[in-house]
Order: structure tokens, then C-alpha cells, then sequence
């Protein structure tokens, strides 16, 4: 964002009863080659104050930082944690929760289960497979 737009903007935030300064007063700069020139200026260095070294810094160990950073295994923490709470629900109350998250589509509804009808035993007894043998084929 430009400076121009940024004074734009904060004019228009400005309450109503203050007046604007005049383009005389107005800090900054006085032509374009200013605006350079404060840029390329560089800060002169403080004396006395050495940054590489910092005071009350804490040497950190690696050994240490690799232990913090190390996975940890949870999972006996995590069996014991879900089987503490061993509960079985009501199948109807599961049927039901399952219900209410699929979706409405017929290709998320579950297929019907049909029932499987169970074969009926014969109807006929030996000796009336051996009257029909005898009356269709002929065997006395």
C-alpha cells in the first residue's frame, strides 16, 4: 500500500472537527531526493553493546531438546483408557444411530435383506417313488 493511500485513508478516519495541516507544516521530506536519502542513511552503531552475546541466555543441551522432541508411544495409555469404559450400546439404539448419518440417496441406504426361504422337505414317501418307478417305467 502506497503512503498516499495510506494518508487518504487515515484523512477519511480523522474526526470531523480537526483541520487538515497545511502543506507547508507537514513533516518529512522536502523533494524526492530526500525520501532517498533517509533510506540509504544507515543507523549509526551503539558502542558498548556486544548483540552476538546475549545476558542471562540459557545454554540449551541437544541431548534434552531431543528428548522433549522425541515421539512418545500412548498406546497402552490409550487401551487402557477405552477399555476402562467398556460399555455395549443397545443394537437398536446403534441401528438408529446409524439411521440418522446416512444419507437420504438410495445408494447410501443399505441393501434390503431378504429372508432366504429354507427348502421344504419331500412331500413323498419311499414307497410312492417306488409306485411311480413301476407305473411309468415299468419296473415290477
Amino acid at each position: 500500500m502506497s503512503a498516499s493511500l495510506l494518508r487518504r485513508g487515515l484523512e477519511l478516519l480523522e474526526p470531523p472537527g480537526r483541520a487538515k495541516v497545511p502543506p507547508g507544516l507537514q513533516r518529512g521530506r522536502a523533494g524526492p531526493r530526500e525520501a532517498g536519502a533517509a533510506r540509504r542513511r544507515k543507523r549509526a552503531p551503539e558502542p558498548g553493546r556486544n548483540k552476538a552475546t546475549v545476558k542471562g541466555r540459557v545454554v540449551k543441551s541437544a541431548i534434552e531438546e531431543y528428548r522433549k522432541k522425541k515421539p512418545v508411544n500412548h498406546l497402552s495409555e490409550n487401551l487402557q483408557y477405552m477399555l476402562k469404559g467398556r460399555r455395549v450400546a443397545d443394537e437398536a439404539v446403534t441401528e438408529e444411530v446409524l439411521a440418522q448419518n446416512r444419507g437420504r440417496k438410495s445408494k447410501d441406504q443399505p441393501p434390503e435383506k431378504t429372508e432366504k426361504k429354507k427348502p421344504k422337505g419331500t412331500v413323498f414317501t419311499e414307497e410312492d417313488f417306488r409306485k411311480f418307478e413301476r407305473e411309468y417305467f415299468g419296473v415290477p
